[in-house]
């Protein structure tokens, strides 16, 4: 490759600002999920101000890593310095993102995703190469227990407070009692999470990663849950049964090898007036509108995660950024009628379909 002999030395300066500040955050993202392994997050919001010594003396940790993790986090906005009192703070905004688990803006789900990314170079590589697929189960573990942390902020934050309600008629019914089955569950927080709000339903959670459907018995089993909830491995083309009043799809069926297929099996499943309610990224139909912060993420994941499992499947790899019109196209093709846009979020939009 030879090397160029003429640039715009202001936009070489202003691009090189740029990757540094994306090596910044690839390097801080690594003392992020330390932070959070060191309980640093959770110990700064307990004691609010404090000295590297305080925080290192309450995490059991070297102080002086814990002076340079600080100046790391005061550089990227994540924690405050006072320099008069040489002291380190961790804003309300900051802890309800970094230190609450309970909170619907968590994120360390995310780095947890991140770290696993990293484990798989190898298997990308080869996929790049070879233009094969790479299934949900072939990656590093920790990308099944990031991605259900990552989801469950946002599901704790919006799927009984304003998705559900969102859908016609549905709400009423799941108070009233119907039966609900939960595709693609993973670790079953959304199963969960309706199953506890809803009890006078039933709900069935069902995933082909039978190493996700055990970690959610054993989740459902340690918070107690009722006797409304099941898990259960199903293959893509074993039958769920019939007689469903509700049937939810959440961040999951741009995945699919095959998402038309997975509708068919929805829509014979569906009791007469039955909804399927789909959540996806958030997501326009081009992709130059699609070119903003979230884009980049969401194209990123959909790189390495979302189009690779749906190619080992010889599937339509429909990625992150499907958008509104191709999820549409999946739902007319499987035999459904009505389609619309119930309600969004910044980050999803939440698709009430009827046969």
């Amino acid at each position: 490759m030879q090397s160029q002999t003429a640039f715009d030395e202001k936009k070489l300066n202003e691009f090189m600002i740029k990757a540094a500040g994306d090596v910044g955050s690839t390097y801080s993202a690594m003392l992020v999920i330390i932070g959070e392994r060191l309980g640093l997050y959770k110990a700064m919001a307990e004691l609010g101000s404090t000295t590297s010594a305080e925080l290192a003396n309450k995490t059991d940790t070297s102080e002086r890593y814990v002076r340079e993790w600080l100046a790391n986090q005061v550089a990227g906005g994540y924690v405050t310095y006072n320099t008069t009192h040489g002291t380190y703070s961790l804003p309300p905004e900051q802890t309800m993102v970094l230190a609450d688990e309970n909170s619907p803006v968590y994120i360390h789900g995310a780095y947890q995703v991140i770290r696993s990314i990293f484990k798989d170079e190898d298997k990308f590589v080869e996929m790049f190469r070879t233009g094969k697929g790479l299934r949900w189960g072939e990656h590093h573990h920790d990308l099944f227990e990031g991605t259900a942390r990552f989801y469950k902020a946002s599901y704790i934050g919006n799927i009984v407070q304003s998705w559900i309600p969102s859908l016609d008629g549905v709400e009423q019914k799941l108070n009233e009692g119907v039966k609900v089955g939960d595709i693609g569950c993973g670790y079953g927080i959304s199963t969960m999470i309706m199953a506890k709000a809803y009890p006078n339903s039933t709900f069935y959670g069902y995933d082909n990663h039978s190493p996700s459907i055990e970690k959610a018995k054993e989740q459902a089993k340690r918070e107690g849950a009722g006797n409304n909830i099941e898990f259960k491995v199903v293959s893509a083309n074993e039958s769920i049964g019939n007689d469903y009043d509700l049937l939810t799809f959440f961040d999951c069926l741009h995945d699919m090898g095959d998402p038309v297929g997975a509708m068919k099996y929805a829509k014979q499943s569906l009791k007469p007036g039955g909804t399927c309610m789909i959540v996806e990224p958030m997501a326009n139909d081009k992709m130059e509108d699609n070119l903003n912060p979230l884009g980049r993420i969401c194209y990123a994941a959909s790189t390495l995660i979302c189009v690779p499992n749906s190619l080992a499947d010889n599937g339509p790899a429909l990625g992150a950024q499907a958008g509104e019109k191709r999820t549409k196209e999946i739902t007319e093709k499987a035999g459904f009628t009505k389609f619309r846009q119930a309600t969004r979020t910044p980050f999803n939009i939440i698709y009430e379909v009827k046969p």
